[in-house]
């Protein structure tokens, strides 16, 4: 996500939060894989950096995260 977000004009991880409506920390978590976003975040992160779903988030079988 970090990438697709430097993509962006750079955007911080502040502005994303923002237009996805979490904190800043979340986005850290995120983008740490500390944290998997319900789908409703999900959806809202790719809207917010104009991508497909599955560029925000990936499943693999197995992965109990």
């Amino acid at each position: 996500m970090r990438a697709l977000r430097a993509g962006l004009d750079n955007m911080t991880q502040a502005e994303l939060a923002e237009k996805v409506g979490v904190t800043r920390q979340t986005i850290i978590a995120i983008e740490q894989a500390k944290y998997s976003p319900s789908l409703e975040t999900a959806f809202l992160i790719s809207e917010a950096l104009g991508v497909p779903l599955t560029d925000v988030v990936a499943f693999e079988p197995g992965d109990n995260a």
